[in-house]
Protein backbone atom coordinates (compact mmCIF):
# COMPACT_ATOMS: atom_id res chain seq x y z
CA UNK A 1 0.00 0.00 0.00
CA UNK A 2 2.53 2.62 0.66
CA UNK A 3 4.61 1.38 -2.63
CA UNK A 4 1.46 2.25 -4.43
CA UNK A 5 1.00 5.53 -2.59
CA UNK A 6 4.71 6.68 -3.52
CA UNK A 7 4.25 5.75 -6.84
CA UNK A 8 1.14 7.65 -7.18
CA UNK A 9 3.02 10.27 -5.67
CA UNK A 10 5.80 10.07 -7.70
CA UNK A 11 5.18 9.23 -11.10
CA UNK A 12 3.08 12.44 -12.25
CA UNK A 13 5.98 14.89 -10.78
CA UNK A 14 8.58 13.10 -12.49
CA UNK A 15 6.96 13.03 -15.79
CA UNK A 16 6.09 16.71 -15.18
CA UNK A 17 9.67 18.21 -14.46
CA UNK A 18 11.26 15.26 -17.27
CA UNK A 19 9.09 16.92 -19.98
CA UNK A 20 10.32 20.63 -18.81
CA UNK A 21 13.62 19.61 -18.94
CA UNK A 22 13.09 17.95 -22.19
CA UNK A 23 11.81 21.30 -23.29
CA UNK A 24 14.86 23.15 -22.02
CA UNK A 25 16.73 21.12 -24.31
CA UNK A 26 16.05 22.57 -27.39
CA UNK A 27 17.39 25.99 -27.18
CA UNK A 28 21.12 24.09 -26.74
CA UNK A 29 19.93 21.87 -29.69
CA UNK A 30 18.52 24.86 -32.18
CA UNK A 31 21.66 26.87 -30.90
CA UNK A 32 24.34 24.53 -32.66
CA UNK A 33 22.85 23.67 -35.93
CA UNK A 34 21.09 27.88 -36.32
CA UNK A 35 22.68 29.82 -39.14
CA UNK A 36 24.66 26.74 -40.57
CA UNK A 37 24.04 25.23 -44.14
CA UNK A 38 23.48 22.48 -45.61
CA UNK A 39 26.70 22.02 -46.78
CA UNK A 40 28.56 23.05 -43.34
CA UNK A 41 26.40 20.34 -41.80
CA UNK A 42 27.82 17.55 -44.36
CA UNK A 43 31.24 17.64 -41.74
CA UNK A 44 31.12 17.91 -37.93
CA UNK A 45 30.46 20.76 -35.58
CA UNK A 46 33.36 22.39 -33.77
CA UNK A 47 34.03 25.23 -32.22
CA UNK A 48 32.01 26.95 -29.11
CA UNK A 49 29.34 25.63 -30.71
CA UNK A 50 30.66 22.41 -30.42
CA UNK A 51 31.47 22.91 -26.63
CA UNK A 52 28.31 24.62 -24.89
CA UNK A 53 25.85 22.84 -26.70
CA UNK A 54 27.21 20.24 -26.21
CA UNK A 55 27.81 19.98 -22.48
CA UNK A 56 24.47 21.77 -22.35
CA UNK A 57 22.66 18.62 -23.91
CA UNK A 58 24.67 16.35 -22.18
CA UNK A 59 24.25 17.67 -19.00
CA UNK A 60 20.40 18.29 -19.24
CA UNK A 61 20.14 14.96 -20.70
CA UNK A 62 21.11 13.05 -17.80
CA UNK A 63 18.97 15.47 -15.15
CA UNK A 64 16.43 14.07 -17.56
CA UNK A 65 16.68 10.51 -16.74
CA UNK A 66 17.69 11.50 -13.29
CA UNK A 67 13.43 12.82 -12.95
CA UNK A 68 12.58 9.95 -14.31
CA UNK A 69 13.91 7.82 -11.52
CA UNK A 70 17.40 6.53 -13.43
CA UNK A 71 19.17 7.46 -10.03
CA UNK A 72 22.72 5.79 -11.18
CA UNK A 73 24.22 4.53 -14.49
CA UNK A 74 26.74 2.13 -13.49
CA UNK A 75 29.60 1.99 -15.76
CA UNK A 76 31.69 -1.34 -16.74
CA UNK A 77 34.68 -1.23 -18.70
CA UNK A 78 36.30 1.32 -20.57
CA UNK A 79 35.07 2.79 -24.19
CA UNK A 80 37.47 2.73 -26.78
CA UNK A 81 38.87 5.80 -29.07
CA UNK A 82 36.82 6.67 -31.99
CA UNK A 83 40.50 5.53 -33.62
CA UNK A 84 39.76 2.35 -32.30
CA UNK A 85 36.21 1.66 -32.95
CA UNK A 86 34.42 4.28 -35.37
CA UNK A 87 31.23 2.28 -34.60
CA UNK A 88 29.51 1.39 -31.55
CA UNK A 89 26.83 -1.70 -31.07
CA UNK A 90 24.43 -1.33 -28.49
CA UNK A 91 21.73 -4.56 -27.04
CA UNK A 92 19.54 -5.51 -26.39
CA UNK A 93 17.10 -2.85 -26.89
CA UNK A 94 14.43 -3.31 -25.10
CA UNK A 95 12.80 -0.33 -24.12
CA UNK A 96 12.80 3.73 -25.14
CA UNK A 97 14.77 4.47 -22.07
CA UNK A 98 17.63 2.84 -23.99
CA UNK A 99 18.80 6.01 -25.50
CA UNK A 100 20.53 6.95 -21.40
CA UNK A 101 22.97 4.71 -23.19
CA UNK A 102 24.64 7.94 -25.13
CA UNK A 103 25.03 9.77 -22.27
CA UNK A 104 28.26 7.26 -20.73
CA UNK A 105 29.46 7.30 -24.62
CA UNK A 106 29.22 11.17 -24.58
CA UNK A 107 26.33 11.40 -26.72
CA UNK A 108 27.68 9.78 -30.41
CA UNK A 109 25.72 9.95 -33.89
CA UNK A 110 23.08 8.08 -34.46
CA UNK A 111 20.97 6.23 -37.12
CA UNK A 112 17.07 7.11 -36.94
CA UNK A 113 13.85 7.54 -38.85
CA UNK A 114 13.78 10.83 -41.64
CA UNK A 115 10.26 11.14 -40.06
CA UNK A 116 11.31 12.08 -36.58
CA UNK A 117 12.45 14.92 -37.63
CA UNK A 118 8.71 16.12 -37.73
CA UNK A 119 8.25 15.64 -33.89
CA UNK A 120 8.96 18.56 -31.53
CA UNK A 121 11.85 18.77 -29.83
CA UNK A 122 13.03 15.13 -30.75
CA UNK A 123 13.50 16.71 -34.67
CA UNK A 124 15.85 19.66 -32.69
CA UNK A 125 17.60 16.80 -31.06
CA UNK A 126 18.10 14.93 -34.43
CA UNK A 127 19.33 18.09 -36.27
CA UNK A 128 21.88 18.80 -33.04
CA UNK A 129 23.08 15.03 -33.23
CA UNK A 130 23.89 15.26 -36.92
CA UNK A 131 21.86 11.82 -36.81
CA UNK A 132 22.05 9.57 -40.21
CA UNK A 133 18.28 9.68 -40.85
CA UNK A 134 16.74 6.94 -43.13
CA UNK A 135 13.23 7.24 -44.76
CA UNK A 136 10.95 4.06 -45.20
CA UNK A 137 9.31 5.47 -48.52
CA UNK A 138 11.90 6.04 -50.06
CA UNK A 139 14.18 3.22 -51.82
CA UNK A 140 17.31 5.40 -52.49
CA UNK A 141 17.52 6.26 -48.48
CA UNK A 142 18.88 3.05 -47.60
CA UNK A 143 21.78 3.36 -50.11
CA UNK A 144 22.34 6.76 -49.14
CA UNK A 145 22.66 5.69 -45.29
CA UNK A 146 25.21 2.79 -46.14
CA UNK A 147 27.02 5.22 -47.98
CA UNK A 148 27.15 8.02 -44.94
CA UNK A 149 27.59 5.24 -42.75
CA UNK A 150 30.96 4.40 -44.60
CA UNK A 151 32.16 7.76 -44.54
CA UNK A 152 31.70 8.49 -41.19
CA UNK A 153 33.45 5.22 -40.14
CA UNK A 154 36.45 5.41 -42.64
CA UNK A 155 36.95 9.51 -41.63
CA UNK A 156 40.01 8.63 -39.44
CA UNK A 157 38.50 9.65 -36.40
CA UNK A 158 37.52 12.90 -38.01
CA UNK A 159 33.71 12.20 -36.82
CA UNK A 160 32.41 11.16 -33.76
CA UNK A 161 31.55 7.50 -33.27
CA UNK A 162 27.99 6.36 -34.34
CA UNK A 163 25.53 3.94 -32.31
CA UNK A 164 23.32 1.45 -33.84
CA UNK A 165 20.92 -0.40 -31.94
CA UNK A 166 21.23 -3.46 -34.94
CA UNK A 167 18.17 -5.40 -33.44
CA UNK A 168 16.62 -2.67 -34.84
CA UNK A 169 13.34 -2.95 -32.83
CA UNK A 170 12.24 -3.50 -29.09
CA UNK A 171 12.81 -7.10 -27.42
CA UNK A 172 11.68 -8.76 -24.63
CA UNK A 173 15.82 -9.01 -23.34
CA UNK A 174 15.10 -12.95 -22.81
CA UNK A 175 17.17 -13.37 -26.34
CA UNK A 176 19.13 -11.21 -28.87
CA UNK A 177 17.32 -10.31 -32.26
CA UNK A 178 19.30 -11.18 -35.33
CA UNK A 179 21.36 -7.85 -36.29
CA UNK A 180 20.66 -6.36 -38.83
CA UNK A 181 24.20 -5.40 -41.17
CA UNK A 182 23.71 -1.89 -41.28
CA UNK A 183 26.21 -1.29 -38.35
CA UNK A 184 28.79 -3.71 -39.86
CA UNK A 185 28.83 -2.22 -43.65
CA UNK A 186 31.69 -0.34 -43.48
CA UNK A 187 34.09 -3.35 -42.60
CA UNK A 188 35.65 -1.66 -39.85
CA UNK A 189 36.29 -2.32 -35.77
CA UNK A 190 33.05 -1.99 -33.80
CA UNK A 191 32.53 -2.22 -30.21
CA UNK A 192 30.04 -3.94 -28.67
CA UNK A 193 27.77 -2.39 -25.78
CA UNK A 194 25.82 -4.34 -23.34
CA UNK A 195 22.71 -2.69 -21.52
CA UNK A 196 21.56 -4.22 -18.78
CA UNK A 197 18.28 -2.77 -16.50
CA UNK A 198 19.33 -5.00 -13.03
CA UNK A 199 15.93 -3.96 -10.86
CA UNK A 200 13.93 -6.07 -8.93
CA UNK A 201 10.53 -5.23 -10.87
CA UNK A 202 11.22 -5.06 -14.93
CA UNK A 203 9.38 -1.72 -15.79
CA UNK A 204 11.19 -0.86 -18.26
CA UNK A 205 10.46 -3.60 -21.28
CA UNK A 206 8.69 -2.40 -24.47
CA UNK A 207 8.28 -4.82 -26.71
CA UNK A 208 5.61 -6.83 -28.70
CA UNK A 209 2.25 -7.40 -27.23
CA UNK A 210 3.81 -5.54 -23.96
CA UNK A 211 2.87 -2.65 -22.33
CA UNK A 212 2.23 0.63 -24.37
CA UNK A 213 4.54 3.51 -23.50
CA UNK A 214 2.82 5.59 -21.22
CA UNK A 215 2.08 2.53 -19.10
CA UNK A 216 5.77 1.73 -19.43
CA UNK A 217 7.01 5.15 -18.54
CA UNK A 218 4.33 5.58 -15.57
CA UNK A 219 5.48 2.58 -13.96
CA UNK A 220 9.12 3.31 -14.46
CA UNK A 221 8.68 6.56 -12.45
CA UNK A 222 6.66 5.28 -10.04
CA UNK A 223 9.50 3.27 -8.79
CA UNK A 224 11.74 4.54 -6.06
CA UNK A 225 15.20 3.97 -7.93
CA UNK A 226 15.91 2.32 -11.14
CA UNK A 227 19.49 1.28 -11.93
CA UNK A 228 21.43 1.06 -15.75
CA UNK A 229 23.93 -0.81 -15.82
CA UNK A 230 26.32 0.30 -19.46
CA UNK A 231 29.44 -2.29 -19.70
CA UNK A 232 32.07 -2.10 -22.84
CA UNK A 233 33.09 -4.93 -24.38
CA UNK A 234 36.61 -5.24 -25.89
CA UNK A 235 36.67 -4.02 -29.57
CA UNK A 236 35.67 -6.27 -32.17
CA UNK A 237 38.09 -6.29 -35.10
CA UNK A 238 36.74 -8.13 -38.11
CA UNK A 239 38.98 -10.81 -40.20
CA UNK A 240 39.25 -10.26 -43.77
CA UNK A 241 36.39 -12.59 -44.01
CA UNK A 242 33.49 -10.38 -42.24
CA UNK A 243 34.75 -7.05 -43.75
CA UNK A 244 33.55 -8.59 -46.91
CA UNK A 245 30.56 -10.24 -45.51
CA UNK A 246 28.50 -7.53 -43.50
CA UNK A 247 26.11 -10.34 -42.65
CA UNK A 248 28.72 -12.57 -41.30
CA UNK A 249 30.30 -10.03 -39.53
CA UNK A 250 26.69 -9.22 -37.58
CA UNK A 251 26.22 -12.84 -37.17
CA UNK A 252 29.47 -13.23 -35.17
CA UNK A 253 29.22 -10.26 -32.96
CA UNK A 254 25.86 -11.28 -32.02
CA UNK A 255 26.82 -14.32 -31.07
CA UNK A 256 29.83 -12.49 -28.86
CA UNK A 257 26.93 -10.39 -27.02
CA UNK A 258 24.88 -13.11 -26.27
CA UNK A 259 27.03 -15.11 -24.59
CA UNK A 260 28.35 -12.12 -22.54
CA UNK A 261 24.25 -11.87 -21.87
CA UNK A 262 23.87 -15.37 -21.05
CA UNK A 263 20.80 -15.38 -23.40
CA UNK A 264 20.29 -16.72 -26.93
CA UNK A 265 21.36 -15.29 -30.42
CA UNK A 266 18.45 -15.90 -32.66
CA UNK A 267 17.59 -15.78 -35.95
CA UNK A 268 14.45 -13.65 -34.59
CA UNK A 269 13.65 -10.29 -36.62
CA UNK A 270 10.74 -8.43 -37.10
CA UNK A 271 9.33 -7.71 -40.38
CA UNK A 272 6.13 -5.53 -40.90
CA UNK A 273 6.00 -5.20 -37.04
CA UNK A 274 5.74 -8.97 -36.92
CA UNK A 275 8.41 -11.33 -35.49
CA UNK A 276 9.52 -13.86 -37.89
CA UNK A 277 12.11 -16.18 -37.73
CA UNK A 278 14.15 -18.24 -40.41
CA UNK A 279 13.28 -21.28 -41.31
CA UNK A 280 15.16 -23.27 -43.91
CA UNK A 281 15.02 -20.55 -47.12
CA UNK A 282 11.84 -19.22 -45.76
CA UNK A 283 11.00 -16.36 -43.27
CA UNK A 284 7.77 -17.47 -41.42
CA UNK A 285 5.96 -15.53 -38.50
CA UNK A 286 6.60 -16.90 -35.05
CA UNK A 287 2.82 -16.56 -34.22
CA UNK A 288 0.87 -15.98 -37.80
CA UNK A 289 -2.25 -13.33 -38.01
CA UNK A 290 -4.39 -16.10 -38.85
CA UNK A 291 -4.10 -17.50 -35.59
CA UNK A 292 -5.07 -13.77 -34.32
CA UNK A 293 -8.03 -14.11 -36.59
CA UNK A 294 -8.78 -17.72 -35.75
CA UNK A 295 -8.89 -16.08 -31.92
CA UNK A 296 -11.22 -13.15 -33.18
CA UNK A 297 -13.90 -15.06 -34.88
CA UNK A 298 -14.19 -17.71 -32.19
CA UNK A 299 -14.29 -15.09 -29.42
CA UNK A 300 -17.38 -13.71 -31.44
CA UNK A 301 -18.94 -17.07 -31.74
CA UNK A 302 -18.19 -18.05 -35.21
CA UNK A 303 -17.30 -21.28 -36.45
CA UNK A 304 -15.33 -20.57 -39.62
CA UNK A 305 -16.31 -24.40 -40.61
CA UNK A 306 -19.59 -23.25 -41.37
CA UNK A 307 -19.29 -20.50 -43.41
CA UNK A 308 -19.93 -20.96 -47.18
CA UNK A 309 -16.77 -19.59 -48.46
CA UNK A 310 -17.02 -20.83 -52.05
CA UNK A 311 -15.43 -18.87 -54.50
CA UNK A 312 -14.58 -19.37 -58.21
CA UNK A 313 -11.08 -20.87 -58.65
CA UNK A 314 -8.60 -18.34 -60.06
CA UNK A 315 -11.03 -15.61 -59.84
CA UNK A 316 -10.07 -12.85 -58.01
CA UNK A 317 -13.49 -11.05 -56.43
CA UNK A 318 -12.73 -8.25 -54.49
CA UNK A 319 -15.53 -7.56 -51.51
CA UNK A 320 -15.87 -4.34 -49.03
CA UNK A 321 -16.39 -4.70 -45.23
CA UNK A 322 -20.15 -4.79 -45.63
CA UNK A 323 -19.93 -7.65 -47.76
CA UNK A 324 -17.07 -9.25 -45.84
CA UNK A 325 -19.38 -9.49 -42.47
CA UNK A 326 -22.56 -10.20 -44.29
CA UNK A 327 -21.13 -13.11 -45.75
CA UNK A 328 -19.30 -14.18 -42.25
CA UNK A 329 -22.78 -13.42 -40.87
CA UNK A 330 -21.08 -10.94 -38.29
CA UNK A 331 -22.97 -8.15 -36.75
CA UNK A 332 -20.53 -6.63 -34.24
CA UNK A 333 -18.59 -3.84 -35.85
CA UNK A 334 -15.53 -3.73 -33.95
CA UNK A 335 -15.49 -7.72 -34.29
CA UNK A 336 -15.86 -6.92 -37.90
CA UNK A 337 -13.20 -4.33 -38.51
CA UNK A 338 -10.70 -6.44 -36.80
CA UNK A 339 -11.28 -9.33 -38.95
CA UNK A 340 -11.21 -7.28 -41.93
CA UNK A 341 -8.13 -5.25 -41.32
CA UNK A 342 -6.65 -9.55 -41.32
CA UNK A 343 -6.66 -9.14 -44.74
CA UNK A 344 -4.58 -7.03 -48.01
CA UNK A 345 -6.69 -4.29 -48.94
CA UNK A 346 -6.18 -2.48 -52.19
CA UNK A 347 -6.55 1.28 -52.93
CA UNK A 348 -10.31 0.94 -52.46
CA UNK A 349 -10.65 -0.83 -49.37
CA UNK A 350 -11.28 -4.20 -50.87
CA UNK A 351 -9.66 -7.59 -49.92
CA UNK A 352 -9.77 -10.66 -52.45
CA UNK A 353 -12.34 -13.27 -51.22
CA UNK A 354 -9.89 -15.84 -51.83
CA UNK A 355 -7.75 -15.15 -49.08
CA UNK A 356 -10.71 -15.00 -47.11
CA UNK A 357 -11.86 -18.15 -48.36
CA UNK A 358 -8.44 -20.00 -47.92
CA UNK A 359 -7.83 -18.16 -44.36
CA UNK A 360 -11.13 -19.88 -43.19
CA UNK A 361 -10.68 -23.26 -44.50
CA UNK A 362 -7.41 -23.20 -42.86
CA UNK A 363 -9.08 -22.00 -39.37
CA UNK A 364 -12.00 -25.14 -39.65
CA UNK A 365 -9.55 -28.06 -39.44
CA UNK A 366 -11.88 -29.87 -41.59
CA UNK A 367 -9.35 -30.49 -44.19
CA UNK A 368 -6.21 -32.87 -44.58
CA UNK A 369 -2.83 -31.17 -45.46
CA UNK A 370 -2.93 -32.33 -48.97
CA UNK A 371 -6.83 -31.30 -49.40
CA UNK A 372 -5.57 -27.89 -48.01
CA UNK A 373 -2.84 -26.97 -50.11
CA UNK A 374 -4.85 -28.29 -53.47
CA UNK A 375 -7.69 -26.23 -52.17
CA UNK A 376 -4.51 -23.06 -52.39
CA UNK A 377 -3.82 -24.04 -55.37
CA UNK A 378 -6.83 -24.31 -56.98
CA UNK A 379 -7.87 -20.90 -56.16
CA UNK A 380 -4.80 -18.71 -56.68
CA UNK A 381 -3.48 -20.77 -59.78
CA UNK A 382 -3.27 -19.02 -62.87
CA UNK A 383 -3.83 -20.28 -66.40
CA UNK A 384 -0.35 -19.94 -67.78
CA UNK A 385 0.62 -17.04 -70.41
CA UNK A 386 0.21 -18.21 -73.80
CA UNK A 387 2.85 -20.62 -75.24
CA UNK A 388 4.52 -21.30 -78.66
CA UNK A 389 2.59 -23.96 -80.68
CA UNK A 390 5.18 -26.95 -79.71
CA UNK A 391 4.83 -26.02 -76.02
CA UNK A 392 0.93 -25.99 -75.91
CA UNK A 393 0.65 -29.17 -73.83
CA UNK A 394 1.88 -27.30 -70.97
CA UNK A 395 1.23 -28.60 -67.42
CA UNK A 396 -2.14 -26.73 -67.08
CA UNK A 397 -2.77 -23.92 -64.59
CA UNK A 398 0.37 -22.98 -62.70
CA UNK A 399 0.83 -21.31 -59.41
CA UNK A 400 2.80 -17.32 -60.00
CA UNK A 401 4.64 -15.36 -57.33
CA UNK A 402 2.06 -13.25 -56.38
CA UNK A 403 -0.14 -16.34 -55.62
CA UNK A 404 2.59 -18.21 -54.00
CA UNK A 405 3.71 -15.38 -51.74
CA UNK A 406 -0.28 -14.80 -50.88
CA UNK A 407 -0.53 -18.46 -49.60
CA UNK A 408 2.69 -18.67 -47.80
CA UNK A 409 1.27 -15.22 -46.38
CA UNK A 410 -2.11 -16.06 -45.52
CA UNK A 411 -0.92 -19.44 -43.98
CA UNK A 412 2.46 -19.18 -42.42
CA UNK A 413 2.69 -15.05 -42.04
CA UNK A 414 5.48 -15.28 -44.56
CA UNK A 415 6.83 -11.89 -45.60
CA UNK A 416 5.40 -11.67 -49.27
CA UNK A 417 9.23 -10.21 -50.73
CA UNK A 418 10.88 -13.73 -48.67
CA UNK A 419 8.09 -15.83 -50.21
CA UNK A 420 8.78 -14.36 -54.11
CA UNK A 421 12.32 -15.19 -53.22
CA UNK A 422 11.89 -18.09 -52.85
CA UNK A 423 9.20 -18.73 -55.43
CA UNK A 424 12.03 -17.82 -57.83
CA UNK A 425 14.37 -20.13 -56.28
CA UNK A 426 12.00 -23.39 -56.65
CA UNK A 427 11.33 -22.04 -60.62
CA UNK A 428 14.85 -22.08 -61.48
CA UNK A 429 14.92 -25.53 -61.51
CA UNK A 430 12.66 -25.85 -64.11
CA UNK A 431 11.75 -23.74 -67.13
CA UNK A 432 8.49 -22.19 -65.96
CA UNK A 433 7.50 -19.07 -64.16
CA UNK A 434 5.18 -20.72 -62.39
CA UNK A 435 4.89 -23.98 -59.52
CA UNK A 436 2.24 -26.90 -61.04
CA UNK A 437 0.14 -28.48 -58.65
CA UNK A 438 2.70 -31.49 -58.35
CA UNK A 439 5.45 -29.26 -57.20
CA UNK A 440 3.80 -27.42 -54.74
CA UNK A 441 2.37 -30.02 -52.81
CA UNK A 442 6.19 -31.84 -53.05
CA UNK A 443 7.38 -28.16 -51.43
CA UNK A 444 4.51 -28.10 -49.16
CA UNK A 445 4.03 -31.63 -47.84
CA UNK A 446 7.11 -33.47 -48.60
CA UNK A 447 9.84 -31.27 -48.45
CA UNK A 448 11.86 -31.94 -45.12
CA UNK A 449 12.02 -28.50 -43.66
CA UNK A 450 8.75 -26.87 -44.84
CA UNK A 451 6.61 -29.73 -45.20
CA UNK A 452 6.82 -29.69 -41.35
CA UNK A 453 6.35 -26.07 -41.27
CA UNK A 454 3.47 -26.43 -42.77
CA UNK A 455 2.36 -29.64 -40.81
CA UNK A 456 2.75 -27.20 -37.47
CA UNK A 457 1.65 -24.43 -38.54
CA UNK A 458 -1.53 -25.25 -39.95
CA UNK A 459 -2.81 -27.26 -36.69
CA UNK A 460 -2.80 -23.97 -33.97
CA UNK A 461 -5.15 -25.53 -31.36
CA UNK A 462 -2.53 -28.36 -30.44
CA UNK A 463 0.47 -26.17 -28.37
CA UNK A 464 3.49 -27.57 -27.05
CA UNK A 465 5.73 -25.67 -25.39
CA UNK A 466 8.33 -23.88 -27.41
CA UNK A 467 11.05 -25.91 -26.36
CA UNK A 468 9.39 -28.85 -27.40
CA UNK A 469 10.35 -30.86 -31.09
CA UNK A 470 7.43 -29.12 -32.94
CA UNK A 471 8.24 -25.61 -31.87
CA UNK A 472 9.52 -22.58 -34.23
CA UNK A 473 12.97 -22.81 -32.78
CA UNK A 474 13.55 -26.46 -33.28
CA UNK A 475 12.06 -25.72 -36.87
CA UNK A 476 14.78 -23.05 -37.39
CA UNK A 477 17.76 -25.19 -35.79
CA UNK A 478 16.53 -28.32 -38.10
CA UNK A 479 16.26 -30.39 -34.91
CA UNK A 480 12.39 -31.67 -35.83
CA UNK A 481 12.38 -35.53 -35.81
CA UNK A 482 8.28 -35.43 -36.78
CA UNK A 483 6.24 -33.05 -37.52
CA UNK A 484 4.45 -31.43 -34.31
CA UNK A 485 2.09 -28.67 -33.54
CA UNK A 486 3.83 -25.26 -32.86
CA UNK A 487 4.01 -23.67 -29.41
CA UNK A 488 3.87 -19.99 -28.83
Amino acid sequence: MKFCLLGALLAPIRVLLAFIVLFLLWPFAWLQVAGLTEEQLQEPITGWRKTVCHHGVLGLSRLLFFLLGFLRIRVRGQRASRLQAPVLVAAPHSTFFDPIVLLPCDLPKVVSRAENLSVPVIGALLRFNQAILVSRHDPASRRRVVEEVRRRATSGGKWPQVLFFPEGTCSNKKALLKFKPGAFIAGVPVQPVLIRYPNSLDTTSWAWRGPGVLKVLWLTASQPCSIVDVEFLPVYCPSPEESRDPTLYANNVQRVMAQALGIPATECEFVESLPVIVVGRLKVALEPQLWELGRVLRKAGLSPGCVDAGTEPGQSRRISQEEFAKQLQLSDSQTVAGAFSYFQQDADGLVDFRDVALALAALSGGRTLEELTRLAFELFAEEPEEQAEEQAKGPGRLLYKDGFSTILHLLLGSPRPAARTLHAELCRAGARQGLSLCEFQDFSLHHPLHGKLFSTYLRPSQTPPASSPGSTTALANGTVQAPKQKGD
